[in-house]
């Protein structure tokens, strides 16, 4: 009797949890759903004001100086998604000022046609939200890092339409080589609750329509040499990002000034290649470079360049869309050079562009799913896989941390590059 006793005490707990969990991450979906979505309607406008005015693109050293002031007054210089993985690992605080803040500054940066994503925002808005959510709640230190991870997600998924991938890079992206399964149902209930509410706001998810290969061992033997192609650009994005940034902030000390040159930077890029097709996200070119096979020859070496002097000189939003944009322009290019399709090696490289800059293999392969459908998964698979391998330890995040070895099984818990 007293056994059964125990087995039912110490089921109740679990239940207990699990109904805690659920009342929380919904809690936390819910308002990051609606900030996110919020979010996403204010950069779609932004990027459609400015498609219909496009002298907004000389007025980006006016709005670095804008987003580096607003910045320095509400003391969240140098606060950034780097902050939020930290504030994981270290169990710290987060302001809630952070969200109003990178939400104008993103919002600021697409409207003058600035080279960013709002991925990135989206984690930091995100992870804001649930640190605020959590101290309401009075919640201790170990769940204050899950609830953080449950905002991550939400944003992510509200923003982007992919709630398994976002539940499953938030476990994934913090520290490689572990996932945080205890996170697992949190984060899923968060991202599914944003989810819905995005949609209720009619905000389409991201999907493509792409003609998977039939599984050859030709074919397979092609998507390794492309996906080793995306390994390189992903450590290159990685590394030019991290010098330049470093570079503009020891060469220049005001983060203003540093801005106001970023802007003006931009501009002459934009006179110089003839075309704002590097201006903002660019999802349209991703659009056209999956959808149809279409894209310039040279648009991932530029949307390359763009996103470098973008972020790096203070303007805000996000790498992960541009990494789509690089990857995808790339895959278009270099696929029919190996005798793969155009929209296909596209759609191959999009994913495996993007798990090389952020190192989470299993998010990039359920981002495959979400995107393009599950047809021959195993192309994806073997792409990510490589490019996770071969990428080494660059990062978009360096406080994201490796803790065991990409080339074998030792532990080394070290920050990325």
């Amino acid at each position: 009797m007293s056994k059964f006793k125990n087995a039912a005490v110490y089921a109740g707990k679990y239940f207990r949890t699990f109904y805690r969990w659920l009342f929380v991450a919904g809690l936390i979906g819910a308002v990051c759903g609606l900030v996110g979505s919020l979010f996403h309607i204010a950069v779609d406008w932004a990027t459609s004001f400015r498609g219909g005015h496009g002298w907004l693109i000389y007025l980006m050293p006016v709005a670095g100086f804008l987003i580096a002031g607003m910045y320095r007054i509400t003391k969240m210089k140098g606060v950034g998604t780097n902050r939020i993985i930290e504030s994981i690992h270290e169990g710290d605080k987060l302001h809630v000022m952070l969200v109003p803040v990178v939400f104008v500054a993103t919002v600021l940066t697409h409207l003058v046609g600035g080279s960013a994503g709002r991925e990135g925002a989206a984690l930091q808005i995100g992870g804001g939200l649930g640190s605020k959510i959590g101290r309401l709640l009075h919640l201790d230190d170990k769940d204050m890092r899950i609830v953080t991870l449950c905002g991550m997600s939400a944003v992510f998924a509200a923003l982007f339409g992919t709630p398994l991938t976002a539940t499953i890079f938030a476990l994934e992206v913090i520290s490689v080589g572990i996932l945080y399964y205890v996170a697992l149902i949190p984060c899923l209930v968060s991202s599914i609750v944003a989810y819905a509410i995005s949609l209720a706001f009619k905000l389409a998810p991201t999907r493509f329509v792409v003609t998977v290969e039939p599984l050859a061992a030709l074919t397979l033997l092609k998507v390794v040499v492309l996906a080793i192609a995306c390994a390189i650009v992903s450590m290159v994005f990685c590394e030019l990002l991290h010098k330049t940034e470093e570079f503009a902030n020891k060469a220049v000390k005001s983060g203003c000034i540093r801005a106001i040159i970023g802007g003006a930077v931009l501009i002459g890029l934009t006179l110089a290649v003839g075309t704002n097709d590097y201006n903002g996200a660019g999802t349209h070119i991703i659009e056209s470079a999956v959808n149809e096979g279409i894209a310039p020859n040279w648009a991932f070496f530029w949307k390359l360049i763009f996103t470098v002097i973008t972020i790096a000189f203070g303007f805000k939003g996000g790498e992960i869309v541009p990494t789509f944009f690089i990857g995808a322009t790339l895959g278009c290019v270099l696929g029919p050079l190996i005798g793969l399709p155009a929209g296909f090696a596209a759609a191959i490289a999009l994913v495996a562009v993007f798990c090389g800059n952020v190192n989470c293999p299993i998010a990039s392969i359920v981002l495959s799913v979400e995107l393009f459908g599950s047809g021959e998964l195993i192309y994806f698979a073997l792409a990510c896989a490589i490019s996770y391998m071969l990428s080494g330890y660059f990062s978009l995040y360096s406080s994201q941390k490796i803790i065991y070895s990409k080339t074998r099984a030792e532990y080394i818990n070290r920050y990325a590059r």
